[in-house]
């Protein structure tokens, strides 16, 4: 079976402000540099057979102390990269119910069936997503990978691994922290989940 160790990037500026970032591309603030220096702690002795980031900024610099710990070099897989906003991206909760009430509303009722204005369906996510993941089944079937991606992203991920229905991504995963692990095993048939949001 493949392990795959699933985190969310470090915490970024925008992040910080309590900013929906979505698809727009920040860079990490002190703090999240040092927690991906905690990261590369962990990985250094984690057994890793790869690691795996985004094309956004963000993940990729959570990733770098990483690679440099255990000698990997990351692999880019635009499918991960975090859900679209659209129109959200940059604005607090506050700004957008000041700007768009009703469409706020829909999202928090059924966030991944109803997006945020010009955002994105939670259904494309994971259809463009759950193939990355295939393919890297395939390819380290007894292998062990940390995917360093993002919140939105990662939950819809772990919706489909659990028969879950996506909507209840915000409810059932209310928080994924930055730079907590999310371990599964994953075969062609079985999905186990071994731990949500520890501790690196």
């Amino acid at each position: 079976m493949t392990t795959f160790t699933f985190v969310r990037h470090g915490e970024t500026v925008w992040h910080k402000e309590n900013r929906y970032a979505g698809g727009t591309d920040i860079d990490l603030t002190e703090l999240g540099e040092a927690q991906a220096g905690k990261l590369a702690a962990w990985s250094a002795n984690a057994g890793l057979d790869a690691i795996v980031v985004t094309d956004l900024r963000r993940s990729q610099l959570t990733a770098a102390p990483s690679a440099e710990a255990t000698g990997l070099v990351p692999r880019v897989e635009p499918r991960l990269r975090e859900i679209s906003f659209g129109s959200g991206e940059g604005l607090t909760k506050a700004e957008m119910l000041e700007r768009f009430p009703e469409d706020v509303r829909r999202f928090h009722a059924a966030p991944a069936t109803n997006p945020l204005p010009g955002g994105e369906p939670g259904a494309r996510v994971i259809a463009r997503a759950l193939p990355a993941i295939r393919e890297l089944v395939h390819e380290f079937p007894d292998g062990h990978l940390l995917v360093v991606g993002h919140s939105t992203t990662n939950r819809l991920l772990l919706c489909e691994f659990l028969g879950i229905a996506p909507d209840r991504y915000r409810e059932l995963f209310p928080e994924m922290r930055n730079v907590a692990r999310t371990t599964l095993r994953v075969s062609r048939d079985s999905i186990a989940l071994l731990e949500f949001n520890a501790e690196v």
